[in-house]
């Protein structure tokens, strides 16, 4: 079972009609009305409402269906500031995204052409697809595993290619699902190596995370089947390619290695809580006046629609267990004392503010379509973007970028912004009994909620390349988000 990665909300005319909203994949599943018409969430996993697409993506249906205003690629442009990169030709041209997967989907290049046509985004200049550990296994309708990673290449994919649409993108399909501790790992690790053996992309984006917990022999075990080795090859390379990871979905807490028992106490992720990774967590974009947008910490545990107070639905967040703080953080000791804290940095992944994407890969009982789309598996490829954009301005690959993005916002530069609310306390009905993780409170500065902030484009390019940026009319840019 994949989680701490998707959610996809799918609700149709009989379901919304009925007040019926499912959450699939990630760490929130299921969604049932109740008499009230406030949905109950239930943490079984993989189940899809079948009647839960749009034939166009429809803010009204959004709107009423999630209570949510659903976003486009264009109001994602607008949150984080990238029209003036764009209208300067930076757009991630000559970058390649690599986006690695689990099974992949088998119509994600329709479906991207589907998307593009919708928000009349340029195709990219190359969209390739490799399965380097071995070919993926014939495509299962009835999978719902299966089904879960082909909506995750899915929003991966779009997203990435809407933050940098010049970039090339490669997606990395693996056949065999990462879920808990090593399963599934020495596939993406290999495919990984093959990646950087052939010199293929510049930003490797990773949606998929494990509980640190659940590697029963801790780092050990992770370096005895050698899963750090492609971070590792990724940052011994003089211009390298930088590496990302989620750090998931559920708040402060996360799943047992059985997939749907949670941790009753503060836990986080690998690989994101990797020195060498650079951990990407989740805020909610909060439209204002003007078209202006502002971020808060994710946190959708409490929201009727989505969490209920019965499933944690939050950025994940955290001390790690298995790695010493490094050095970069030496400047944010206060909040993570001696161990390594993630996230490193946000973007949106909020269900109360999802993205549209489009799927049609063959799923039982669900039709092709538009679904809003939310978690951290959205703000990684988002972030992945900006590192590509930032790429091309500095005309190579950046490699491990955590130390610049903690010296920037040591500096207060002005590409990371701040996320001063919000936290990712959850709280979830397991076995009967409520549970409360209390997590971390955003702030100014760091927190293990959102790291160092969420991101001005236009500025962040030019700083993580080590350049300022031309100067060019303040009425021309917006706030950040």
């Amino acid at each position: 079972m994949r989680k701490g990665r998707v959610a996809v909300l799918t609700a149709g005319a009989a379901a919304l009609a009925a007040g019926v909203i499912t959450v699939a994949g990630c760490s929130v599943t299921t969604t049932a009305a109740t008499s009230a018409g406030a949905p109950t969430i239930v943490t079984s996993p993989g189940a899809i409402d079948p009647t839960g697409v749009t034939a166009t993506p429809s803010q009204a249906h959004c709107e009423a269906a999630f209570s949510a205003h659903c976003l486009t690629p264009e109001q994602v442009e607008t949150a984080y500031n990238l029209g003036p990169l764009y209208s300067r030709g930076i757009t991630g041209k000559g970058e390649t995204i690599v986006i690695v997967d689990s099974f992949g989907s088998p119509t994600i290049t329709h479906d991207l052409a589907v998307f593009d046509q919708q928000f009349k985004l340029p195709a990219p200049p190359s969209f390739t697809i490799i399965t380097p550990d071995g070919k993926t296994p014939a495509w299962d309708a009835n999978d719902s595993d299966m089904t879960g990673w082909g909506g995750e290449t899915t929003l991966d994919v779009e997203y990435a290619h809407s933050v940098a649409p010049g970039a090339s993108i490669l997606l990395v399909e693996t056949p065999v699902s990462e879920t808990e501790g090593v399963t599934g790992f020495p596939q993406i690790v290999e495919a990984e190596n093959y990646v950087l053996a052939h010199h293929l992309g510049d930003v490797i984006s990773q949606s998929f995370e494990a509980t640190e917990q659940t590697f029963s022999g801790g780092l050990a075990q992770i370096n005895k089947y050698h899963l750090r080795s492609a971070y590792q090859r990724a940052a011994g390379e003089k211009d390298g390619p930088t590496v990302l990871a989620a750090v998931g979905d559920g708040g402060a807490a996360d799943v047992e290695l059985n997939g749907s028992t949670y941790y009753t106490y503060p836990v986080t992720s690998w690989p994101d809580s990797d020195p060498l990774v650079t951990g990407v967590g989740g805020t909610e974009l909060v439209a204002g006046t003007g078209g202006a947008f502002t971020s808060v910490a994710w946190n959708d545990t409490y929201d009727a629609h989505i969490g209920n107070g019965t499933n944690p639905s939050a950025g994940g967040g955290g001390r790690s267990v298995l790695f010493t703080r490094p050095s970069f953080q030496n400047s944010v000791a206060s909040m993570v004392g001696g161990a390594r804290g993630v996230p490193d940095v946000s973007m949106n992944a909020a269900c109360s503010s999802p993205v549209f994407t489009y799927q049609s890969f063959p799923q039982s009982g669900t039709q092709a379509g538009w679904y809003p789309s939310c978690g951290t598996s959205e703000a990684t490829p988002e972030f992945a973007g900006i590192v590509a954009l930032a790429d091309q301005v500095a005309g190579h690959a950046l490699g491990v970028i955590n130390p610049t993005l903690y010296k920037l916002s040591a500096e207060k530069a002005p590409g990371v912004v701040p996320v001063t609310a919000g936290n990712n306390t959850v709280t979830f009905v397991q076995d009967g009994k409520t549970t409360t993780v209390k997590g971390f409170n955003a702030q100014a500065g760091y927190s293990l909620v959102d790291g160092v902030g969420t991101v001005n484009g236009w500025y962040l390019a030019y700083e993580l390349a080590g350049q300022t940026p031309p100067k060019i009319l303040n009425s021309f840019l917006p706030n950040g988000p």
